[in-house]
């Protein structure tokens, strides 16, 4: 649902920044329902250049674009940040359609669509999934 005037993402985006400086470094972010909808947001100001967010990559699993109209600008343009987003297929919280949409937000996602509902699927055909996109960002590291 759209918030008219939704509140707290700058606060939300200063305690991720706060976390990456902190306790980082980080090679990527992990969020899941909400916090995957943050993150999103998050890979598009990283594609701008905001130098808060040092990520490479994120995992987006049961993800969704913000319907905020003032969330907007983040979508306007595709988000050339790789992306695994994790799409449950009975997913009754985030419904698929929703996960799909976010995906193509963003520049050659990669998709894993999973037979379950609103959870981190990790059998092994999902965490050989996780490990050939990881992959991509340490070599020879995946096993």
């Amino acid at each position: 649902e759209a918030a008219a005037a939704p509140a707290g993402l700058e606060e939300s985006l200063s305690a991720v920044a706060a976390a990456l400086a902190e306790h980082g470094p980080f090679d990527g972010l992990l969020g899941f329902s909400q916090g995957a909808a943050l993150a999103a947001m998050v890979c598009a100001l990283r594609a701008r250049g905001d130098l808060r967010f040092p990520v490479a990559f994120a995992v987006l699993v049961a993800g969704f674009a913000s319907r905020a109209p003032a969330h907007g600008h983040f979508y306007q343009e595709p988000i050339p940040l790789p992306t695994l987003h994790v799409v449950g297929d009975t997913d009754a919280v985030i419904a698929a359609p929703l996960s799909r949409e976010l995906a193509r937000c963003f520049v050659e996602p990669v998709v894993l669509t999973h037979p379950g509902g609103h959870f981190i699927p990790a059998a092994a055909a999902q965490k050989k999934a996780y490990l050939e996109f990881l992959e991509r960002f340490c070599p020879g590291q995946g096993q």
